[in-house]
């Protein structure tokens, strides 16, 4: 017998347009760093300046993800949406007609703009087209944008600059975030701002019961991850091996079976699964740390730690989503962009110094100490920001 939940079926056309956006911004946000030889001569500049456009993008999506959701949140949701796409599709046009590297820089600034506003939409836009018993399939949908364009997106683009020039990759993304305007416009539903009169203040949403404790989760979590992905590398020279290539693509692989899994079965058991994931995670981390050294031992370590953080973003933005309520998503979402990124410069920077001070070895032991006081929070915070259930529904207003 099919219970209520599996009855209600899924907006997928609006859910894949968010699930496409997700993975025209990640694929913008990261093609530089897979086109340096070619960006670096078309652009006449070096390949450490062409990492800046990388850096420019990512700084640029930490500043303004709050201040920018702050003002817009007002306005019809699918408008800003649709703005933002065509925003993405005027940069990277600029981009691919450039051949001067202030301007390519500007409009990489801008496009980072585009990228710290969508990420503060998207979670949200996804939570309010379905109800809450089935937000966690839907927020794991347009995730999966993320996960896709890494292992996808990133590597097509490539292959596009390789064969036809990178402008031809940057238009292509132009493109694509061009005929996504047009989907949104066509199959997603549209949302009103929130009037002035209901308006929650930015503080407030961040004092609500729940919210600073998934923060902390979520900052407390990447730091561990980053700590030790940044620098994958060393981690694998200990194995006398030195395929970081391969380690990066069982981890790869492994991401996209655990978002698959948490997709299927989030909305069932969202808090017994962030536990698992959260154990599973540091389980690799002491794996790593023990017996790192041996090849088999790190790529089985890398296996269960892509699979298991593969799943960990949706949950945790599942998470805020159920504490902050539909309505508070997009201001709730844009702080955990800035703490998303966040944690990932701070967890580069602390895995970066124990690396010159302790070696590669002492990687795992850094992150292991965070993702287990993360296994403590989330144990410990069952009432507001790790429930067993999702929220109730509330009514959401379509325009």
């Amino acid at each position: 017998m099919l219970t209520p939940q599996e009855h209600v079926k899924l907006p997928w056309a609006g859910l894949l347009a968010l699930f496409a956006a997700a993975f025209t911004a990640v694929t913008t946000e990261l093609l530089p760093a897979g086109l340096l030889p070619q960006l670096s001569e078309g652009l006449d500049a070096s390949e450490g300046q062409i990492g800046f456009l990388v850096t420019g993008y990512a700084v640029m999506s930490f500043l303004t993800a709050i201040p920018v959701t702050a003002v817009l949140r007002g306005l019809p949701r699918r408008p800003v949406l649709i703005a933002v796409l065509a925003g993405f599709a005027l940069f990277n046009v600029v981009t691919a007609l450039s051949s001067a590297y202030p301007l390519t820089f500007a409009a990489r600034l801008l496009a980072g703009v585009m990228g710290g506003t969508l990420w503060a939409m998207l979670v949200g836009y996804a939570a309010r087209m379905v109800p809450p018993e089935r937000r966690g399939r839907a927020i794991a949908i347009v995730s999966a944008g993320i996960t896709v364009a890494l292992c996808l997106g990133i590597p097509a683009g490539t292959a596009l600059a390789a064969a036809f020039g990178w402008r031809a990759a940057f238009l292509a993304l132009a493109a694509l975030a061009a005929v996504l305007a047009v989907w949104v416009r066509w199959k997603v539903p549209g949302y009103p701002g929130e009037p002035a009169s209901v308006r929650i203040p930015l503080r407030r949403v961040a004092t609500l019961p729940g919210i600073r404790t998934v923060l902390t989760v979520t900052v407390l979590v990447l730091l561990g991850h980053q700590a030790v992905y940044t620098y994958v590398a060393p981690l694998a020279e200990l194995s006398g091996s030195g395929q970081t290539g391969l380690v990066l693509l069982v981890f790869g692989l492994s991401t996209v079976a655990g978002i698959w899994i948490v997709g299927a079965v989030i909305d069932r058991c969202p808090r017994p699964l962030l536990l698992a994931t959260l154990a599973l995670i540091a389980l690799a981390m002491l794996v790593l740390g023990l017996a790192g050294q041996s090849r088999a031992v790190l790529l089985i370590a890398a296996a269960l730690w892509g699979a298991a953080f593969g799943g960990a973003p949706t949950l945790l933005q599942t998470a805020l989503v159920g504490a902050s309520g539909p309505a508070n998503a997009d201001v709730a979402t844009s702080m955990q962009t800035t703490v998303y990124n966040l944690g990932i410069a701070a967890g580069s920077l602390t895995g970066g110094l124990v690396l010159e001070t302790a070696g590669a070895g002492a990687l795992p032991w850094t992150a292991l100490p965070l993702v287990a006081t993360a296994l403590i929070v989330v144990t410990a915070a069952r009432r507001h920001a790790f429930p067993d259930r999702p929220a109730p529904a509330r009514p959401v207003e379509m325009v």
